[in-house]
């Protein structure tokens, strides 16, 4: 029996914020994975491990967790006032599909020091020291990210001081600017509150009706209030995560949210769409004790959320469920700015299990709708290895 070799893609697995995933240039994979599809999909599964039934990703580069189960593809950009593109996969750990519906903010760090060390960025616009702006464009929403990237000598510069909860080093600081981000879903407009209010009652079969910000900002997400479903919001990933009735508890939240939202057509569709919407809960300040040991003092910060991610409970914040607190806390009256005291406010600081993040949105109001136009957050990156990555030649 004639077995066929393994074929080799140029590859980049790296750290962006809290989370890991392998980045290709568009241009390095096979011809048949260039495009949107079948092919594309198989190939990128494969070289994930997914669909792996054992959970653990074993045979291939996942983590087999929600922040460790990512690729990313980025190209040249043609679009005026942008220098590449980059599409995100959410792959799934147990079923073989990638949801391509939305961000990850965490990575987003990742792109613009990919991006020049990948020679996608033209040379006059990359800085010897100091600072090289990349203007990102994000396919999966059709928003501009502005990645400030640390450059020492004409490279990226990977080490420093900057310190983020939820990474156990301290890295370079490079400071995101998500442009309007009011994300662009499918079936949900560009409107940063759906149905047109900063808070709903939303009507979960089994549960009293809950009161619920959902908005579209960085990714859709639904919040709600932690004490209303039985929680602090000072809970860490054991509490839920090893509670099949919560966890089945959020999932029944997601669906009707999203399905309110506009996001799908009937609740059974969730089922195929497992990166979009998020679903976090808020809380007023507390102390509390981080998944490390730390302890976190109430006066430290403005709130406390916990939010999911493919199922669990996040060890830290993903970057645009951040985006997302970030805006709704600017707009007065939501979940969120309740939470943090109310008021107008341009920033905040969260609790959230790994310790604390300080997001920042300016939000305004236009044409009798809140509008944000920007929000900032910082995040670290850097390369974890580079090379190749194989997989079986069967799947192109």
């Amino acid at each position: 029996m004639v077995h066929a070799p393994q074929i080799k893609i140029s590859a980049t697995y790296m750290r962006g914020g809290t989370s890991k995933g392998v980045f290709f240039r568009l241009q390095d994979l096979p011809e048949a994975a260039r495009v949107p599809g079948p092919a594309r999909d198989a190939l990128l599964l494969r070289v994930i491990g997914s669909p792996d039934p054992y959970g653990k990703h074993i045979d291939g580069m996942g983590g087999a967790t929600s922040s460790t189960s990512k690729v990313v593809i980025v190209a040249k950009s043609t679009r005026p006032g942008h220098d590449v593109d980059y599409l995100f996969g959410q792959v799934s750990i147990n079923e073989p599909f990638i949801d391509w519906s939305g961000n990850c903010g965490n990575l987003s760090a990742a792109v613009g020091p990919f991006a020049i060390g990948s020679g996608l960025i033209d040379v006059d616009r990359v800085a010897h020291d100091g600072i090289t702006t990349v203007r990102i464009w994000q396919a999966n929403i059709g928003k501009t990210i502005v990645a400030h990237v640390p450059m020492t000598q004409g490279a990226v510069q990977e080490t420093g001081e900057f310190e983020l909860d939820g990474v156990t080093f301290p890295a370079a600081e490079i400071e995101l600017a998500f442009m309007d981000p009011a994300a662009e879903e499918d079936g949900a407009g560009s409107a940063m509150f759906p149905t047109g209010n900063v808070v709903d009652d939303l009507d979960v079969p089994g549960l009293a009706m809950l009161k619920a910000t959902m908005i579209n900002a960085g990714i859709p997400t639904i919040f709600v209030d932690a004490a209303a479903i039985g929680y602090t919001g000072a809970e860490l990933q054991d509490a839920i995560n090893s509670d099949a009735k919560a966890l089945a508890k959020f999932e029944t939240i997601r669906a009707y949210g999203a399905l309110r939202m506009g996001l799908i057509k009937n609740v059974d569709e969730i089922a195929k769409r497992q990166h979009t919407p998020k679903i976090a809960f808020v809380a007023k300040p507390a102390d509390y004790l981080t998944s490390s040991g730390k302890r976190v003092a109430a006066h430290d910060i403005d709130l406390l959320v916990r939010a999911m991610s493919m199922g669990k409970l996040h060890h830290a914040m993903m970057g645009t469920a951040a985006v997302a607190i970030a805006a709704a806390a600017a707009v007065p009256g939501t979940l969120v700015n309740l939470a943090a005291g109310g008021g107008e406010r341009d920033a905040v600081r969260f609790g959230h299990p790994s310790g604390t993040l300080r997001v920042g949105a300016q939000a305004k109001r236009q044409n009798d709708e809140w509008v944000v136009t920007k929000a900032v957050m910082s995040r670290s990156a850097r390369v974890l290895m580079e090379g190749w990555v194989r997989v079986p030649a069967v799947l192109t």
